[in-house]
C-alpha cells in the first residue's frame, strides 16, 4: 500500500526565509496564467478582440489580491470561522496552506471587475478571456495541499492500488483526494474549456462552460475527499464543497442556455 510520503513543506531557505512548496505552487499557478495567456491572445478571434500581453500582466496583479484575499477569507468564513476566530493571527498564516477555491473565485471576479472599470473593458469578455487560465492553476494549488499532507480523502477499500496511508490522520488506507482533485477538477477541466475556448463563442458562453464544468467536478470528486463538515440539502447530506458548488453549476447551466439562445448562430 502507498503511505504518504509527508515531505518537509519547506522547499528550501535563504537565509531567514523560509520558502514553503505551498507558496511555489501558487507561483507556478501565476506563471502558467502568463505562459496560457500569451497563447491565447495569439488567438485570432482573442487577438481581433484586441487583447494584449499587456493586459495579461496588469490582470496577474488583480487576480493575485483576488485569489490570496478570496480564497483565505472563504477557507475562514466557509469552512472553519471557530477556529480562525479564535486565532485571528492565524489568518494571514497563508503559507501554512488553507485556502478556499470558492473564496477566490469569488475574490477573482471582484479583482476583475475593478480591473474591467480601470481598463474600459466589459466583465464578461474579460471572463470569458481568463476562464481558460484558471484551472491548471486549480490544479497545482492542489498539488500544494498533498505535499502538505492536507485534504486527506475518505477510507478505501485496501485493495485499491492506489490507496494510501495518511500517518498524520490515522491507519487506514485513504484515497487521495488532492491529486483526483488535480486531475479532474483541473487538468481535465483545463482541457475541455481550452478546446472549447479556442473558436469564437457567445458572451459570457467560454465563461459559464468554466463555471458549470468546475462545479460539476469539484461535486463529483468531493465524494472521495474527507468532508470539511456535512448539510443537509432537500432531504440529502452533502458536504460543504458540493453546497458551494451546486450554485456555480446553476449559474453555468442557465447561462450557457441564455447566451445561446441569444445568439443562436
Amino acid at each position: 500500500m502507498l503511505v504518504h510520503p509527508l515531505p518537509d513543506p519547506i522547499a528550501f531557505k535563504l537565509g531567514p526565509l523560509s520558502v514553503h512548496w505551498y507558496g511555489l505552487m501558487y507561483l507556478v499557478a501565476f506563471v502558467q496564467f502568463l505562459v496560457l495567456g500569451r497563447m491565447r491572445v495569439r488567438q485570432p478571434h482573442i487577438a481581433a478582440a484586441g487583447w494584449k500581453n499587456q493586459d495579461l500582466d496588469d490582470m496577474l496583479f488583480y487576480g493575485v489580491l483576488g485569489v490570496v484575499i478570496g480564497g483565505r477569507l472563504g477557507e475562514v468564513l466557509f469552512y472553519n470561522p471557530g477556529y480562525y476566530f479564535s486565532h485571528p493571527a492565524e489568518i494571514i498564516a497563508i503559507w501554512k496552506g488553507g485556502m478556499s477555491f470558492h473564496g477566490g473565485f469569488l475574490g477573482v471576479i471582484l479583482a476583475m471587475w475593478l480591473w474591467a472599470r480601470k481598463a474600459g473593458r466589459n466583465l464578461v469578455d474579460v471572463l470569458d478571456f481568463i476562464a481558460p487560465l484558471v484551472p491548471l492553476g486549480y490544479a497545482a494549488g492542489r498539488i500544494g495541499n498533498f505535499i502538505n499532507a492536507e485534504l486527506p480523502g475518505r477510507a478505501a477499500d485496501p485493495s485499491l492500488p492506489w490507496a494510501m496511508l495518511w500517518p498524520n490522520v490515522d491507519s487506514l488506507p485513504r484515497h487521495p483526494s488532492p491529486i483526483y482533485q488535480a486531475l479532474v477538477d483541473g487538468v481535465l477541466v483545463f482541457i475541455i474549456v481550452w478546446l472549447y475556448a479556442r473558436k469564437a463563442r457567445p458572451p459570457l458562453a467560454v465563461g459559464a462552460m468554466f463555471v458549470m464544468l468546475y462545479g460539476m467536478a469539484r461535486f463529483f470528486t468531493e465524494y472521495f475527499r474527507t468532508p470539511d463538515y456535512l448539510v443537509s440539502f432537500a432531504g440529502i447530506t452533502i458536504s460543504a464543497g458540493q453546497l458551494l458548488s451546486l450554485p456555480m453549476i446553476a449559474f453555468g447551466l442557465i447561462a450557457l442556455l441564455v447566451t445561446y439562445r441569444r445568439n443562436p448562430r
